[in-house]
């Protein structure tokens, strides 16, 4: 396995572009939610520690992970209050947070591979908004509890990285 014993959330955050102008959304499947809370607790402490104001930070919820999409979409297209403001203004990325774990019918490949499909589809053709995809697809739970805060370290901190460094593209910084 590429990532036994290694904790790859890690970050250095001097490394990161200045994050003051940003805002980002964050779209968590309620399915097998202790995993995916685990995975929006680490993203949500990893925008916060790299300097993102906690009012522009937003959440919605979904029920499972093939609603991701969707969320993510209705998300992309809607607007926010700005801080001390009337203004309103979009987001400049998502991350699609949910937890998929293999079970004993086909539902695993068949959801994997819809959301995978869909979030690739928003980056490339129904947005300018860029969509992170933090959807762990293991094939037991212990891999997931591992991924999520464990010893492999949170892909939820990952993904909000991920989120920062194509918030900065999408500003052409």
């Amino acid at each position: 396995m590429a990532t036994a014993g290694k904790n790859l959330s890690n970050y250095d955050k001097e490394s990161l572009p200045d994050t003051t102008p940003m805002r980002i959304g964050i779209v968590v499947s309620e399915w097998n939610n202790d995993i995916t809370e685990n995975l929006f607790k680490g993203a949500h402490e990893t925008l916060l520690d790299c300097g993102i104001d906690a009012d522009c930070i937003f959440r919605m919820n979904v029920p499972g992970s093939f609603e991701l999409i969707y969320g993510c979409k209705n998300m992309q297209y809607a607007s926010y209050p700005v801080k001390n403001s009337k203004l309103r203004k979009g987001l400049d990325a998502i991350i699609a947070i949910g937890n998929v774990i293999r079970g004993e019918t086909a539902h695993f490949d068949f959801v994997c591979q819809g959301v995978t499909s869909g979030i690739k589809e928003l980056n490339l053709n129904k947005s300018k908004v860029p969509v992170i995809f933090c959807v762990l697809t293991d094939d037991t739970h212990a891999q997931s509890v591992a991924r999520s805060g464990g010893v492999h370290g949170n892909k939820g901190s990952e993904a909000a990285v991920a989120a920062i460094k194509m918030a900065a593209i999408k500003q052409g910084l």
